[in-house]
């Protein structure tokens, strides 16, 4: 590995050992939501397309000689990971059961804000409901319940908002149809809505 012009770890390509090779595809491997050619990845990673190909050919059968759950094949042009046919009444057991499961209170009330306050960063919802939410954010993201919206301009943090699977769930065509909350809510908004305070507080200056 070389250092980066910011001190960083940078991959030293061209003669990178081929144990740093492979666990280099691994990690790729990992994070990608489609199949990716082995040109893409020669050109990430500096390495001649052969090498990566062998590469590649001998995780697949490492994989499958020693009866991972998961096989690294070749589809549609590129290269991914799979779970292995012979395994897929487990996992469709668990994607089932997990979409079935009921959401818990604090999930509920996290989609709530997500709902009524789009788009809206991670800090903000854990302003407004007391608590840290990354990990029940998470889990409305892999619910497909909320999305990433681009970031905030201020602070370059991620802005969430639900999708159209939310709307379908909820049997709704719009966000237009959410209901009013106001007559849930107390007389005191500014207990429960920083910016609302912080609005008046400015306003009282000016």
């Amino acid at each position: 590995m070389s250092q980066g012009p910011a001190g960083t770890d940078q991959p030293s390509g061209g003669s990178a050992d081929p144990a740093e090779l492979r666990a280099a595809l691994e990690a790729i491997m990992l994070v990608v939501d489609e199949p990716v050619s082995e040109t893409v990845l020669a050109g990430v990673l500096a390495q001649p397309v052969e090498r990566v190909s062998a590469a590649l050919g001998e995780l697949s059968a490492e994989y499958t000689a020693a009866g991972r759950g998961f096989d690294l094949r070749q589809a549609a042009g590129g290269w991914r990971l799979y779970t292995r046919a012979e395994l897929a009444p487990y996992v469709e057991r668990f994607v089932l059961d997990g979409q079935q499961a009921r959401l818990t209170q604090a999930a509920l009330e996290t989609l709530a804000v997500v709902a009524y306050k789009q788009p809206v960063t991670r800090s903000r919802i854990s302003a407004v409901r007391g608590v840290n939410c990354d990990g029940v954010i998470r889990t409305l993201l892999a619910r497909g319940l909320v999305e990433e919206a681009g970031t905030e301009p201020e602070t370059g943090a991620y802005l969430y908002r639900t999708t159209n699977v939310f709307l379908e769930k909820l049997g709704l065509d719009s966000l237009d149809q959410l209901p009013s909350l106001a007559p849930l809510l107390p007389d005191d908004l500014e207990a429960l809505d920083p910016d609302a305070r912080r609005m008046r507080e400015r306003a009282d200056v000016d």
